[in-house]
């Protein structure tokens, strides 16, 4: 009995060991199969590309100008002082009004400048009476000399004297001319020709010689003439045009720089740079036939120093600046960009001129570099050339509506495609 119940056991243990170690195999299996899911790499998804406006660099003239701010200074401002003291008896001009060289302005009262003379007068006819008796008497003391009549001593005192006398008749002379000046000065007339300010004094006030604040102020309106300063740094290339018999233009704009005002010639340079600002003042001058320029007015002026030929140009939007310095995104064959660095040139804000790194006919990204890093793939909306105009325009602003629609996406890929720039330019 006891050998049955021992082979009976032994049976049934035999299919729960099967059944556990298929189980645990199962597990194994399946252990494996997870591991495998998620150690194995997703397959690369592949970035959709930009939708980007480009142009192309093209060859073209750039002015090289330099936009500074001036202020109207007029070529002569005078200030008319009296020159001796009286009453002012009358003014002989209107406030605000043109006036000519020589023009009567103003009268101080002449009378006792007339009575000074006229005391002059009658001291000249003493004296010259005086001088006629010397005379007269010298001519009789020489005769007695020759005879020896007279002591050589008097006859040569006769001869000083009758040069007192001729001394003291070139005095009152003197003193009758300077009585006509002061006259003169009475009658006071513009020295230059220009427009009188606001009445300074008015008629029936004792004025003195060189009194401030004076009678009135005469600013000359035209020509006039616009100060402004450049820094050293273009200095040289201005002297270069100037030494070489070049006439400079420049224009005038209103402050706000919306309206051209004037044109006019730079024909003045300073002899000293400024060492507080290291700038040095310029001048040029304007016919302000219409009087568009106002005395002291802030105007900002354009100076046109030169005008590059054949400069490689393209428009400013493509330039960035960077990590790199200064660099554009340049379109490949394959319609990828990849980071380019230039060096740039004088603009005009529309173009910009690149002196290194560029050549005529490249592609450079204009519209929606913010979204591009090194080696992006794009999709170009329009092609057109630098100096494009309303024909180019009309493609552009489909870019544009395509740029706009991923606006939202601007911040997070501004900064990754800023270091993307500096690593390929590295």
């Amino acid at each position: 009995m006891s050998g049955m119940s021992d082979t009976g056991s032994t049976q049934v243990k035999r299919p729960r060991r099967w059944r556990f170690v298929l189980l645990l195999a199962v597990l194994v299996l399946i252990g494996v199969v997870v591991v495998h899911l998620l150690r194995a790499k997703k397959p690369p998804r592949a970035a959709a590309p930009q939708v980007v406006t480009v142009s192309t660099a093209t060859l073209g003239s750039m002015p090289e100008v330099l936009n500074e701010l001036g202020t109207v200074t007029p070529t002569a401002t005078v200030t008319v002082l009296p020159q001796l003291s009286g009453y002012l008896t009358s003014v002989g001009y209107r406030e605000g009004q043109d006036v000519q060289k020589g023009q009567f302005l103003a009268q101080i009262d002449p009378r006792q400048y007339e009575i000074d003379k006229q005391q002059a007068e009658a001291t000249l006819a003493k004296d010259r009476a005086s001088l006629a008796q010397a005379r007269a008497d010298l001519v009789r003391f020489t005769q007695l000399n020759e005879r020896k009549s007279i002591a050589e001593q008097t006859f040569a005192d006769q001869q000083f004297l009758v040069q007192q006398d001729e001394a003291a008749v070139k005095a009152d002379l003197a003193n009758i001319a300077q009585f006509d000046l002061d006259l003169a000065y009475c009658h006071i007339v513009a020295p230059v020709s220009g427009r009188v300010g606001l009445r300074l004094v008015d008629p029936g006030n004792y004025v003195t010689a060189s009194s401030s604040p004076g009678i009135v102020v005469i600013t000359t309106m035209k020509p006039t003439t616009v100060q402004f300063t450049v820094p050293q740094d273009s200095l040289a290339s201005v002297l270069q045009r100037m030494n070489g018999g070049a006439s400079l233009p420049v224009t005038a704009y209103s402050s706000d720089n919306s309206k051209e005002i004037a044109t006019g010639t730079l024909y003045a340079v300073s002899n000293q740079m400024a060492t507080s600002t290291g700038t040095i003042t310029l001048r040029a001058t304007f016919p302000n036939d219409d009087e568009a320029l106002f005395p002291s007015e802030f105007v900002n002026v354009k100076l046109l120093v030169d005008t590059l030929q054949n400069a490689v140009l393209v428009p400013t939007p493509a330039v960035q600046t960077g990590a790199p310095g200064d660099y554009v995104y340049l379109v490949n064959t394959n319609n990828t960009v990849s980071v380019h660095k230039v060096t740039l040139g004088p603009s005009d804000g529309k173009n910009t001129v690149i002196t290194s790194g560029l050549a005529a006919g490249n592609i450079v990204v204009t519209d929606g570099t913010d979204r591009l890093s090194d080696g992006a793939s794009i999709k170009a909306a329009a092609a057109r050339p630098a100096s494009g105009g309303a024909a180019a325009e009309a493609p552009a602003s489909g870019a544009g509506a395509a740029s706009g629609a991923q606006g939202q996406h601007k911040h997070a890929h501004g900064s990754a495609s800023s270091a993307a720039a500096a690593d390929a330019a590295s």
